[in-house]
Protein backbone atom coordinates (compact mmCIF):
# COMPACT_ATOMS: atom_id res chain seq x y z
CA UNK A 1 0.00 0.00 0.00
CA UNK A 2 2.75 2.29 1.01
CA UNK A 3 3.89 1.93 -2.89
CA UNK A 4 0.92 2.53 -4.41
CA UNK A 5 0.39 5.63 -1.86
CA UNK A 6 4.21 7.14 -3.42
CA UNK A 7 2.98 6.32 -6.61
CA UNK A 8 -0.23 8.71 -5.84
CA UNK A 9 1.89 11.08 -4.63
CA UNK A 10 4.59 11.22 -7.43
CA UNK A 11 1.31 11.43 -10.40
CA UNK A 12 -0.20 14.15 -8.40
CA UNK A 13 3.45 16.50 -7.37
CA UNK A 14 2.07 18.87 -10.20
CA UNK A 15 -1.53 19.21 -9.49
CA UNK A 16 -1.51 21.47 -6.90
CA UNK A 17 -2.94 19.45 -4.45
CA UNK A 18 -0.77 21.11 -1.13
CA UNK A 19 -1.84 24.33 -2.86
CA UNK A 20 -5.54 23.42 -2.87
CA UNK A 21 -5.41 22.56 0.85
CA UNK A 22 -3.54 25.60 2.05
CA UNK A 23 -5.60 27.63 -0.18
CA UNK A 24 -8.83 26.32 1.22
CA UNK A 25 -7.39 26.52 4.78
CA UNK A 26 -6.40 30.07 4.17
CA UNK A 27 -9.52 30.87 2.51
CA UNK A 28 -11.42 29.97 5.51
CA UNK A 29 -9.81 32.28 8.08
CA UNK A 30 -8.98 35.14 5.18
CA UNK A 31 -12.89 35.31 5.57
CA UNK A 32 -12.82 36.25 9.14
CA UNK A 33 -10.12 38.54 8.85
CA UNK A 34 -11.80 40.43 6.32
CA UNK A 35 -14.97 40.08 8.98
CA UNK A 36 -13.03 41.40 11.81
CA UNK A 37 -10.70 43.76 10.11
CA UNK A 38 -14.20 45.58 8.89
CA UNK A 39 -16.37 45.27 12.00
CA UNK A 40 -14.42 44.00 14.87
CA UNK A 41 -15.73 46.31 17.34
CA UNK A 42 -19.14 45.15 16.92
CA UNK A 43 -18.53 41.34 16.50
CA UNK A 44 -16.50 41.59 20.52
CA UNK A 45 -19.87 43.28 21.51
CA UNK A 46 -21.94 40.13 20.44
CA UNK A 47 -20.35 37.92 22.96
CA UNK A 48 -18.78 37.89 26.41
CA UNK A 49 -16.85 35.14 25.29
CA UNK A 50 -15.05 36.38 22.17
CA UNK A 51 -13.11 32.93 21.18
CA UNK A 52 -16.03 31.33 20.86
CA UNK A 53 -17.82 33.65 19.21
CA UNK A 54 -14.87 34.06 16.62
CA UNK A 55 -14.66 30.33 16.28
CA UNK A 56 -18.41 29.75 15.63
CA UNK A 57 -17.33 31.99 12.68
CA UNK A 58 -14.89 30.11 11.48
CA UNK A 59 -16.56 27.17 11.71
CA UNK A 60 -19.81 28.49 9.77
CA UNK A 61 -17.69 28.45 6.41
CA UNK A 62 -15.99 25.02 7.02
CA UNK A 63 -18.61 22.63 5.94
CA UNK A 64 -19.21 24.44 2.56
CA UNK A 65 -15.23 24.87 2.05
CA UNK A 66 -14.73 21.38 2.73
CA UNK A 67 -17.47 19.76 0.85
CA UNK A 68 -16.31 21.57 -2.49
CA UNK A 69 -12.79 20.47 -1.42
CA UNK A 70 -13.68 16.71 -1.51
CA UNK A 71 -15.27 17.63 -5.17
CA UNK A 72 -12.45 19.10 -6.28
CA UNK A 73 -9.54 16.56 -5.33
CA UNK A 74 -11.28 13.51 -5.86
CA UNK A 75 -12.26 14.36 -9.37
CA UNK A 76 -8.29 15.36 -9.56
CA UNK A 77 -7.21 12.41 -8.40
CA UNK A 78 -9.60 10.15 -10.67
CA UNK A 79 -8.61 12.15 -13.81
CA UNK A 80 -5.06 11.53 -13.69
CA UNK A 81 -5.15 8.61 -15.61
CA UNK A 82 -8.34 9.54 -18.19
CA UNK A 83 -5.91 12.47 -19.17
CA UNK A 84 -3.49 9.98 -20.68
CA UNK A 85 -6.05 6.99 -20.95
CA UNK A 86 -3.47 5.10 -18.66
CA UNK A 87 -5.96 2.94 -16.93
CA UNK A 88 -5.65 -0.19 -19.01
CA UNK A 89 -1.53 0.30 -18.80
CA UNK A 90 -1.69 1.22 -15.07
CA UNK A 91 -3.85 -2.23 -14.15
CA UNK A 92 -1.63 -4.05 -16.19
CA UNK A 93 0.90 -3.52 -13.46
CA UNK A 94 1.01 -6.32 -10.69
CA UNK A 95 -1.14 -4.10 -8.80
CA UNK A 96 -4.77 -5.11 -7.57
CA UNK A 97 -7.63 -2.44 -8.69
CA UNK A 98 -8.58 -2.65 -4.83
CA UNK A 99 -5.45 -1.10 -3.69
CA UNK A 100 -4.93 1.51 -6.41
CA UNK A 101 -8.80 2.69 -5.22
CA UNK A 102 -7.17 2.53 -2.15
CA UNK A 103 -4.40 4.15 -2.66
CA UNK A 104 -6.81 7.11 -4.18
CA UNK A 105 -8.95 7.50 -1.07
CA UNK A 106 -6.32 7.82 1.42
CA UNK A 107 -4.74 10.60 -0.67
CA UNK A 108 -7.56 12.78 -0.90
CA UNK A 109 -7.72 12.24 3.27
CA UNK A 110 -4.19 12.86 3.51
CA UNK A 111 -4.74 16.33 1.73
CA UNK A 112 -7.81 16.48 3.91
CA UNK A 113 -5.70 16.18 7.26
CA UNK A 114 -3.03 18.81 5.95
CA UNK A 115 -6.19 21.04 5.20
CA UNK A 116 -7.61 20.58 8.54
CA UNK A 117 -3.88 20.94 10.32
CA UNK A 118 -3.67 23.67 8.84
CA UNK A 119 -7.15 25.12 9.19
CA UNK A 120 -6.07 25.29 12.63
CA UNK A 121 -2.60 26.76 12.87
CA UNK A 122 -4.15 29.82 10.86
CA UNK A 123 -7.33 30.28 12.89
CA UNK A 124 -4.62 30.16 15.87
CA UNK A 125 -2.53 32.63 14.87
CA UNK A 126 -5.11 35.28 13.57
CA UNK A 127 -7.28 34.50 16.79
CA UNK A 128 -3.84 35.44 18.76
CA UNK A 129 -3.68 39.17 17.06
CA UNK A 130 -7.32 39.65 17.54
CA UNK A 131 -5.77 40.06 21.48
CA UNK A 132 -8.59 38.39 23.13
CA UNK A 133 -8.65 38.78 26.75
CA UNK A 134 -9.73 34.93 27.76
CA UNK A 135 -8.03 31.42 27.27
CA UNK A 136 -7.74 30.12 23.75
CA UNK A 137 -9.78 27.00 23.95
CA UNK A 138 -7.61 24.63 22.30
CA UNK A 139 -9.39 21.89 22.52
CA UNK A 140 -12.70 23.39 20.60
CA UNK A 141 -9.99 24.81 18.10
CA UNK A 142 -9.31 21.55 16.95
CA UNK A 143 -12.48 19.47 17.28
CA UNK A 144 -13.62 22.45 15.16
CA UNK A 145 -10.77 21.55 12.58
CA UNK A 146 -10.54 18.42 12.56
CA UNK A 147 -14.15 16.67 12.93
CA UNK A 148 -15.94 17.93 9.78
CA UNK A 149 -12.97 15.67 8.21
CA UNK A 150 -14.26 12.51 9.54
CA UNK A 151 -17.84 13.94 9.02
CA UNK A 152 -17.45 14.54 5.29
CA UNK A 153 -16.62 11.10 4.73
CA UNK A 154 -19.19 9.87 3.17
CA UNK A 155 -19.41 12.76 0.80
CA UNK A 156 -15.94 11.23 0.11
CA UNK A 157 -16.32 8.13 -0.42
CA UNK A 158 -19.40 8.86 -2.64
CA UNK A 159 -17.22 11.54 -4.66
CA UNK A 160 -14.79 9.26 -5.29
CA UNK A 161 -16.87 6.19 -6.24
CA UNK A 162 -18.86 8.78 -9.37
CA UNK A 163 -14.96 9.85 -10.49
CA UNK A 164 -13.84 6.56 -10.68
CA UNK A 165 -16.38 4.41 -12.45
CA UNK A 166 -18.22 7.22 -14.54
CA UNK A 167 -17.09 7.66 -17.85
CA UNK A 168 -19.16 11.14 -18.46
CA UNK A 169 -16.81 13.63 -16.51
CA UNK A 170 -19.63 15.81 -16.12
CA UNK A 171 -21.41 13.40 -13.66
CA UNK A 172 -19.12 13.36 -10.36
CA UNK A 173 -18.65 17.57 -11.47
CA UNK A 174 -22.56 17.82 -11.32
CA UNK A 175 -23.12 15.19 -7.96
CA UNK A 176 -20.22 17.72 -6.57
CA UNK A 177 -22.12 21.10 -7.30
CA UNK A 178 -25.26 19.10 -5.54
CA UNK A 179 -23.39 18.34 -2.88
CA UNK A 180 -22.36 21.80 -2.09
CA UNK A 181 -25.98 23.38 -2.38
CA UNK A 182 -27.12 20.99 -0.06
CA UNK A 183 -24.39 21.58 1.90
CA UNK A 184 -24.70 25.32 1.98
CA UNK A 185 -28.46 24.70 3.12
CA UNK A 186 -27.58 21.79 5.54
CA UNK A 187 -28.69 23.89 8.52
CA UNK A 188 -32.65 23.64 6.81
CA UNK A 189 -31.97 19.75 6.33
CA UNK A 190 -32.96 16.93 8.95
CA UNK A 191 -30.25 15.88 11.27
CA UNK A 192 -29.93 12.31 9.50
CA UNK A 193 -28.62 14.04 6.19
CA UNK A 194 -24.77 13.28 5.77
CA UNK A 195 -24.57 17.58 4.68
CA UNK A 196 -26.04 17.67 7.92
CA UNK A 197 -23.13 15.99 9.61
CA UNK A 198 -20.82 17.98 8.15
CA UNK A 199 -22.09 21.12 11.11
CA UNK A 200 -21.50 18.93 13.63
CA UNK A 201 -24.88 19.48 15.13
CA UNK A 202 -23.86 16.36 17.68
CA UNK A 203 -19.88 16.36 17.25
CA UNK A 204 -19.37 13.03 18.77
CA UNK A 205 -22.41 11.07 16.85
CA UNK A 206 -21.89 13.47 13.52
CA UNK A 207 -18.07 12.10 13.35
CA UNK A 208 -19.12 8.27 14.09
CA UNK A 209 -21.75 8.35 11.35
CA UNK A 210 -19.48 9.48 8.96
CA UNK A 211 -16.81 7.40 9.78
CA UNK A 212 -19.33 4.75 9.41
CA UNK A 213 -21.21 5.36 6.35
CA UNK A 214 -17.98 6.90 4.45
CA UNK A 215 -16.93 3.09 5.24
CA UNK A 216 -19.90 1.32 3.89
CA UNK A 217 -20.05 3.66 1.01
CA UNK A 218 -16.32 2.90 0.47
CA UNK A 219 -16.27 -0.70 0.58
CA UNK A 220 -19.51 -0.41 -2.15
CA UNK A 221 -17.53 1.74 -4.55
CA UNK A 222 -14.27 -0.36 -4.25
CA UNK A 223 -16.73 -3.67 -5.19
CA UNK A 224 -18.02 -1.49 -8.25
CA UNK A 225 -15.01 -0.55 -9.18
CA UNK A 226 -13.63 -4.24 -9.01
CA UNK A 227 -15.85 -5.58 -11.03
CA UNK A 228 -15.91 -2.90 -14.14
CA UNK A 229 -14.07 -2.79 -17.16
CA UNK A 230 -11.40 -0.37 -17.10
CA UNK A 231 -11.83 2.82 -18.72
Amino acid sequence: MMTLMRAEFIKIRRKGFLFLACLGAFGVVALQMVNYGVRKDYLLSLSEDDWSYYLLNVQSFIPIAIVLGVTILTYQIANIEDETNAWKQQLALPISKIGLYTAKFLTVSFFLAVASFLLAIFTFIYGLTLDFTQAVPIKELLRQSFYPMFAVMPILAFQLWLSLVCRTPSIPTTAGIVQFLLTYSAYSLPDWTPWKWVLLPEPRLNVGLGMMFGLIIFIIGIYDFYRRDVK
